[in-house]
Order: C-alpha cells, then sequence, then structure tokens
C-alpha cells in the first residue's frame, strides 16, 4: 500500500460556509484546523482599514464605551 503525501493547504472562505467544509472534510477523511486571528492582529487590521475611532474627550470616550 502507497502512503500518501499530505499537505498542508489555507484557505479564506465566508464564516458561513466554515460547518459546510467542515462537514466535507469529515466526509473525505481530512483533518480541518481552524486559526482564529489573536486580538492584536484583529486590532492591526481595523487601523489600517480606517476602522478606528479618536475620542475628543474623556467624556466623549466614556459616552461611546457605554453606547
Amino acid at each position: 500500500m502507497a502512503t500518501a503525501t499530505l499537505e498542508h493547504i489555507s484557505l479564506e472562505v465566508p464564516s458561513f460556509e466554515v460547518a459546510f467544509l467542515r462537514t466535507l472534510s469529515k466526509k473525505m477523511g481530512w483533518t480541518m484546523k481552524r486559526q482564529r486571528k489573536s486580538g492584536l492582529q484583529q486590532a492591526i487590521e481595523d487601523v489600517e482599514a480606517g476602522r478606528v475611532y479618536e475620542a475628543k474627550s474623556v467624556e466623549d470616550l466614556m459616552e461611546q464605551l457605554n453606547a
């Protein structure tokens, strides 16, 4: 019996497709591991995409945090 060579493949898929991909991988006998982004990586991406808010004052900051 020949031994299969395993390959590591990285995919980016929409979050709503993960369940389907998990089902497919289970039926095919594949191993699926999910790597989530760290909070720091998400923060860096937010800054790079311009998704930041600069408070005008401490009161303004507190208002945004409590919203």
